[in-house]
């Protein structure tokens, strides 16, 4: 499929990416490593009037120890989330779960604000940041606003940013030695997963989220509240497709998408646990 007709404009700083969408509106929208956008608008899913390349807006690229968590800039490479030492240390789960995006090449291209902005429910690293409780900052024209992991996937594709925001920075707790799994189900290496669990356990807390079990990324609220009232893992798993709403498509039926989350979140906590 061919895109529909769009311009194209470069922004060079996070002032000016901010200053052509408010001037272009709502039919603009911001890229960088197109790896989201660019499907979609092959099918004219999305068919944008303008698109705004950040992708040279060098002061959003960035992984920093800010104390308590760490400071990610939104247009920061998958492959720069992947190897870096500052995550590796104090957020495996993430770095670790970047591994699995595509491939090398799209590791390489695509970004971390890219992938969450774009507020795929297929997509690992939304729901890996919400597991972990991540913030997002965003900034607009008039200054910026965190919003928390939880609150920031509205819909399918559909997030809480404003359309004159742009996503500046994911800011992602110390995980302070918890254990972690993060398990990953699809038919090809480098497919959308058909389901994805990303988990963490330290002392009694817990963080367990779900890849592709409805129309945003999902917290397992359940299983967490059982780990917490001394369920084992085994039954504790049970209960993570409780709440979701996965939809059937030619990869998977509902009941089968049930079966691997439960399965999977076993196998996640269970690493995690070890």
């Amino acid at each position: 499929m061919i895109p529909a007709p769009f311009d194209y404009v470069r922004a060079e700083s996070t002032e000016e990416a901010i200053a052509l969408v408010g001037q272009h509106g709502d039919e603009s929208k911001f890229i960088a490593g197109g790896h989201s956008l660019l499907p979609l608008m092959k099918l004219r899913l999305a068919q944008p009037s303008v698109l705004i390349d950040i992708g040279r807006v060098t002061d959003l690229s960035y992984v920093r120890d800010a104390g308590d968590h760490v400071a990610i800039g939104a247009l920061t490479r998958h492959m720069d989330v992947e190897t870096s030492e500052v995550l590796r240390e104090h957020a495996p789960l993430l770095a670790h779960a970047t591994s699995h995006v595509g491939d090398p090449q799209v590791r390489h291209r695509g970004t971390i604000g890219g992938s969450i902005a774009h507020a795929d429910p297929a997509s690992d690293l939304p729901a890996v940041a919400l597991a972990l409780g991540a913030t997002y900052v965003a900034q607009g024209p008039n200054g910026t606003r965190e919003i928390a992991a939880a609150d920031f996937a509205t819909s399918y594709l559909e997030s809480a940013l404003a359309d004159d925001e742009l996503l500046t920075e994911i800011r992602v707790p110390k995980m302070n030695g918890a254990g972690w799994g993060f398990e990953k189900f699809n038919r090809r290496a480098q497919d959308w997963a058909i389901v994805g669990v990303a988990a963490w356990r330290r002392n009694g807390d817990a963080g367990v989220a779900l890849v592709n079990m409805g129309s945003t990324p999902v917290l397992a609220t359940g299983v967490v509240s059982a780990l917490a009232d001394g369920a084992s893992v085994a039954d504790a798993a049970q209960l993570a497709a409780d709440g979701t709403d996965p939809q059937p498509d030619l990869n998977a039926s509902i009941e089968y998408r049930q079966h691997l989350a439960r399965a999977l979140t076993k196998r996640a906590l269970d690493i995690a646990s070890s």
